[in-house]
Parts: C-alpha cells; sequence; structure tokens
C-alpha cells in the first residue's frame, strides 16, 4: 500500500496543492510550528479514524483571523491491491463525507479499511503513561483497521452500555424499571463477548511481537511482557460468556447503586511489565517510548498479516528522541514499507539518498 498523491484544499495551514511522495522514506522537514505535522494528519485521516491530536472536525479547516473556514478537503490517490484507487474527504460544518473512487458516502467512517496507517507521536507515549483507556483505545483503533467490521461491533456495544447506565440511574428514581435490564444485560453481553474475543486474539498475536521487536529496540537489557486478560483468562466464546454474564448480575445493585455498568470490556487492560515491574509507574521516559515503538511496529505486521498489504508508516518527531543504535534499529525494520517521518533537520535521519525530502515552511510544502 503506498501513497502516490496527496492533496490539500484549505486544511490547517498547508498551502493548497499536491505532494507527489515516494514508495520509500518521506522526510518532511522544517522549523516548529510550519505544518509538518499537519501533513500526517492528512495522510492519517484517511484511515476513517479522528485525528491522533484530538482535534474536532470543525478545527481543521484553516484558520484564519481567528476563525476556521467554512470547509477544507483532502484527497489521495494510492496504489492497493494491485490498482490505483482515489479517495477524498470533506470537511464541512464539523462533518465529514467521503468520496470512493467517484463513489460519494455520507460518512468519512466509509474509509476504514480502505486505506491503513499506523501513527507514532509524542502524544503516544500516553498509551504507557496514562490509563486503561489510552491502552483499549490502541486495540480497538487496531483492530477496527485490521477487521473493519470490528468497528459495527464496538460501536453496538458502547450504545448498549451507555443505555444501560442510563437505566441504571432511571432505576434509583423508578425502582420498578429494574426488569428491563435483562434486555440490555442480553445486548451487552452478546456485544461484549464480540469485543472481549477480538481482542485476545488481537492481544495474543501482538505480544510476541513487541516482545521480539523491544529486545531489538533495547539490545535485551531488560525483558519486557505484554497481557490482555479480561474474566481471569477466559478465552473462549463459552467461557467470556459465562464469566461477563456472571459479573453483570453479581454486580447488579452495586452498578443501581453507583449509576453506571462495573464491569465489561470498558473496564478492561493491556497490562504492560518490565522485568516484572509496572512499565507505567517504573518505567523510565526511554523504556517506555520504546515499549510504544515496539508496539505500534508490531500492530504493523499484524495490519500486514490481516490484510495483505504493508500499512504507511507515519513517525512524528521520533528520530532526535532515539539514540544512534535505536534509530538504526528501527530504519531496518521499517525496510520496504511508505514511510512518513518528520524532524527539524533532514540529516537527523540520514536517509535523504533513500527516500524523499519535502521542506514545510509556513504551510508551504517544498520538493
Amino acid at each position: 500500500m503506498n501513497v502516490t498523491r496527496l492533496g490539500f484544499e484549505q486544511f490547517r495551514n498547508l498551502e493548497n496543492g499536491e505532494i507527489f511522495p515516494c514508495e520509500t522514506i518521506n522526510v518532511i522537514f522544517g522549523s516548529n510550528a510550519q505544518g509538518k505535522t499537519n501533513l500526517l494528519e492528512a495522510v492519517w485521516l484517511f484511515t476513517g479514524g479522528h485525528s491522533f491530536r484530538g482535534t474536532k472536525d470543525g478545527e481543521l479547516p484553516r484558520l484564519t483571523n481567528g476563525r476556521n473556514a467554512d470547509s477544507a478537503a483532502l484527497s489521495m490517490d494510492l496504489f492497493t491491491e494491485g490498482r490505483e484507487q482515489n479517495l477524498r474527504l470533506l470537511f464541512k460544518s464539523g462533518r465529514r463525507s467521503s468520496v470512493i473512487n467517484g463513489v460519494e458516502k455520507k460518512t468519512g467512517s466509509a474509509l476504514v479499511g480502505k486505506f491503513c496507517a499506523v501513527i507514532f507521536s509524542p502524544e503516544h507515549l500516553l498509551l504507557v503513561k496514562e490509563g486503561p483507556a489510552r491502552r483499549r483505545a490502541f486495540i480497538d483503533g487496531a483492530l477496527c483497521q485490521a477487521k473493519p467490521a470490528f468497528a459495527r461491533v464496538l460501536t453496538n456495544y458502547n450504545k448498549a452500555l451507555q443505555q444501560r447506565n442510563a437505566l441504571l440511574k432511571d432505576i434509583v428514581r423508578h425502582p420498578e424499571l429494574q426488569d428491563t435490564l435483562d434486555v440490555w444485560d442480553e445486548r451487552l453481553l452478546l456485544f461484549g463477548t464480540q469485543v472481549t474475543l477480538e481482542r485476545i486474539a488481537f492481544c495474543r498475536a501482538l505480544a510476541p511481537k513487541a516482545v521480539e521487536i523491544y529486545s531489538g529496540i533495547a539490545k535485551a537489557r531488560e525483558s519486557v511482557s505484554f497481557s490482555y486478560a479480561p474474566f481471569r483468562g477466559a478465552d473462549t466464546q463459552e467461557a467470556v460468556s459465562a464469566a461477563f454474564f456472571a459479573a453483570l448480575r453479581g454486580n447488579r445493585e452495586a452498578d443501581i447503586r453507583a449509576g453506571f455498568t462495573s464491569a465489561g470490556p470498558h473496564r478492561d487492560d493491556l497490562s504492560i511489565e518490565i522485568d516484572g515491574l509496572s512499565a507505567r509507574t517504573y518505567g523510565s521516559q526511554g523504556q517506555q517510548r520504546s515499549i510504544v515503538l515496539a508496539l505500534k511496529l508490531a500492530e504493523a505486521d499484524i495490519l500486514f498479516e490481516k490484510t495483505g498489504e504493508r500499512p504507511v508508516i507515519l513517525l512524528d518527531d521520533v528520530m532526535s528522541e532515539l539514540d544512534m543504535s535505536r534509530r538504526d534499529y528501527l530504519l531496518n525494520h521499517l525496510d520496504g514499507r511508505q514511510v512518513f517521518i518528520t524532524c527539524c533537520d533532514p540529516e537527523t535521519v540520514r536517509l535523504m539518498e533513500r527516500g524523499r525530502g519535502f521542506q514545510v515552511e509556513s504551510g508551504v510544502l517544498k520538493n
């Protein structure tokens, strides 16, 4: 999977126009606050996901005199599945729509599965530093790309969870509603079991790959482990469903008092340890960065196995934070993939002869 053209119209601070990336390494360089990360964001949005920076769609059109433009558009030509495809994204009035090979779609999420990418930015250190929600989002985001149908299952689970939580709050004022909990328990059980099983399968594939990659990055100075084991290790449909059902029923009275659902996939965590200790609590900044990098590279390997296409790799200001050995390992691991790397100095990467450079200055891209 390779991006052959990327076009911008009123997007962020980027000048209207287009670039033609090479199929290997593309170095986006320039001073800080010039628009380098905006370019990576433009590429990432074609996965159908939200901005990795947490930006709302209404904030993506160009900002002029304190106001955002009415709309913005992005277009991409890519070579995938043996043929050229064209994708387009339109952002207007805080909403997004898409066009796939000339066919208009009402939502941007229609792009899920059409283009795959893996992003690593400084913000992704929060994957280790913060709580379980970050790690669940990482797993679910990867699964949505690897298996687009998972997105619908996850959406259905979250809708059922919202309805159950709303009902739990209503029961405090209207106890007679308690009998209707069974309906939402059934839906939560159905979709929650599917979510859990997909996560278990993904993490089992992810863990050994991430351990091996981390060992290469860290030169085996310490051991790292990854574990996702909800419901005390239940890993079959029958076992997960039975354990989830028991948790819902066993916690029902406590859930009514608290007004929220205390058990389920929305409470799970991916445990990450270094030499048996919590990486979140005891890991150094360098160790945490290496862990996230290992997880991201392992994710890319899994996406390749699941889709048959190598995802595009997006690295935002990563090289300057790595020493020479880690940098060399990363570049060797990325061989044969299309990569977009941002940095302040192109010499930081030492690979201009292997790819193409684009300088960004005040939103203007220059070859």
